[in-house]
């Protein structure tokens, strides 16, 4: 597994677990543990703390940003797994301007796949693909289906 993509897999893991615990637990002990438990051998964890502390600092303008792009889902009714990928894949596009659109996109795609129930890479890809479209980026840099929105099952 590339080490970008094993930092946002820790990374999106790090953030459930804050979020799963409604915020309250310390997310950089949260996210040395995960790393030391899930990831052993990165060789360089800075990215890890970028994504989390990204989302950490940027929480309520993602969350905005989620309301604003899935408006028939109530971010609190999105499942925290999917939840979490998405702010992961926001901060990538919206925040972090060294990641190419369409490798933020396609990355939280896979970690929905992965970790997700069965519609959530295509949700991720929705939601993702809609903002990517509002922001200029052209729908053929956009992953494949984001034209509809469509939620997952909900589960936490």
């Amino acid at each position: 597994m590339a080490n970008r993509h094993l930092s946002r897999t820790v990374a999106m893991q790090s953030l459930y677990e804050w979020d799963f615990h409604n915020q309250k637990l310390d997310l950089k002990d949260v996210t040395k543990e995960n790393i030391k438990n899930f990831a052993p051998g990165l060789s360089d964890d800075a990215f890890v703390y970028d994504l989390v502390n990204g989302v950490k600092t940027n929480l309520s303008q993602i969350d905005h940003i989620i309301i604003e792009t899935a408006p028939e889902w109530p971010i609190a009714q999105i499942n925290l797994v999917d939840r979490n990928i998405l702010r992961v894949g926001i901060l990538e596009l919206m925040f972090l301007k060294d990641v190419p659109p369409k490798v933020a996109i396609n990355e939280a795609v896979e970690l929905g796949k992965i970790f997700g129930g069965d519609s959530s890479g295509k949700f991720v890809n929705g939601v993702l693909g809609t903002l990517y479209r509002k922001i200029g980026g052209s729908s053929e840099a956009a992953a494949k289906d984001s034209s509809e929105v469509t939620a997952p099952e909900k589960k936490q």
